[in-house]
This record gives structure tokens, sequence and C-alpha cells, in this order.
């Protein structure tokens, strides 16, 4: 903060996050910590680069007025940076009711004798802040992976396997509800591959004895062993 003897201004540099092709706005506040009513103007050194909102204004006694700077987009970067553009604020004490809109740059003018206060700003130029890394890296207590991104673009990902040891929980032995109930699961499904190759056994012979006699088996009844057939088909399936 400049402490000037009429505006204080606040920052005393104009700092831009300068980016190609795309505008850049920062801003200055002046208060007027006097009792006199103090009408202001803003110049700069490079008035086709820079806008300045508003470039002229009136502040009343304790009260503060706010200034937007705003640089056009540029094509080039200059070297490392550097920029040697500089802005000059202007003050003067002028009839307490004036508005805007009656400021003249005669005002200004030291040569009629008016006491006008300046105060001169630099303008810098900073990088761009940078964006949030789309992945979040996970804590040492988790086991998230991690990713990196590699010159040719690809992303990288490795995973911490000690991180991920240390959460993994051999599984509890098996209870004896649960052992009688797989013991007894097994026995069926055994018992019922039996019943099943018994019955395709008998179906076959079954065929064999219709093939030689004239007479032929009852038609319901390979139908019943067929349906039989399928559902322990249908049980073994489940178990």
């Amino acid at each position: 903060m400049s402490n000037g003897d009429l505006l204080q201004i606040d920052p005393v540099e104009l700092q831009f996050a300068f980016e190609l092709k795309k505008q850049i706005s920062c801003s200055m506040q002046l208060t007027n910590k006097s009792d006199d009513t103090v009408a202001f103007k803003v110049k700069t050194t490079n008035p086709k680069k820079y806008c300045v909102r508003p470039n002229t204004g009136v502040v009343v006694p304790h009260s503060s007025c706010d200034v937007i700077v705003t640089m056009q987009a540029q094509k080039e970067a200059p070297p490392d940076l550097q920029c040697r553009d500089k802005f000059l604020l202007q003050s003067v004490v002028v009839t307490p009711g004036i508005a805007a809109k009656d400021i003249t740059a005669e005002m200004f003018n030291k040569e009629s004798g008016n006491q006008v206060d300046e105060c001169k700003l630099r303008v810098t130029y900073v990088p761009p802040p940078q964006p949030p890394s789309p992945v979040r890296e996970g804590s040492e207590e988790g086991s998230s992976p991690r990713a990196s991104v590699s010159d040719n673009g690809t992303v990288n990902q490795t995973f911490d396997f000690n991180i991920m040891s240390k959460g993994f929980v051999e599984p509890q032995e098996s209870t004896p509800e649960v052992k009688a109930l797989i013991s007894r699961l097994a026995e069926e499904k055994r018992s019922a591959i039996q019943q099943n190759n018994k019955l395709q056994g008998e179906l076959e012979l079954l065929r064999r004895q219709s093939n030689r006699s004239s007479g032929g088996i009852p038609f319901m009844y390979v139908i019943a062993v067929g349906l039989i057939g399928i559902l322990l088909g249908y049980l073994l399936k489940r178990t």
C-alpha cells in the first residue's frame, strides 16, 4: 500500500497472470482517509494495451473506490515475462459535490498552480496459476493408485503393494456350521449324480427293449423318466 498525501493505493504494483490470447484483469483500491473530496485520474505509458475503468473519478471523504485495469489479449509473450509499462495515478482536492463527469484535464495541470499528488505504479507479469491435479493421491492408510503423466502425455499408474498388503486380511476359518452345510450339499450332489446315472441307464435299457418288441413301452412312462432326468439335472446345477 502506498500512502500518498491524498489517496492510499493498494497495491502499488499491478500484477497480471500472463496468458497468450487472453484478456487479463487486476484491480487496485483507492482510499480517501482525509476530510477532503479527491478527484483522480489514471494514465499509462501504453494506452492501447490497457483499459482502465474508471480512468477518472471522485472519492468522497473516508471512502474507497475500486479501479479495474484490463490488459488486452497478447499474441506474443515478452522475454522472461519482463514488462516496462507503467501507470501514473494523479489526485487533486476538488469542491465537495463535484461529479465524475465534471472532471477535466485542467484540474491535473501543475502549471496552472494546482496541487497535484502523483504516484507511479509498476506492472509485472507472473505465470498463470496451475490447475489442480485431476488425480488425488491416496493416503498412507489407503490403497488408492497414484498417477503421473510422462513426457509423451501417457498416464502411468503405480500401486503401493506394501500398503495393499497391510490392508489384506486372511479369511477366517470356516465355522462348524458352514463345514456341515458344505458336506451335506456335496453328499446330495453325489447322490443326485448316482440317481441320474441310474435313471439314464434304465431309460437306455427301455429304449433297447422297445426296439426289439413290437408292442413297445407305454409312452407316458418314457416321458416320466425324461422329466425326472431333467429335474435332477436342474438340482445338480443349483448345487
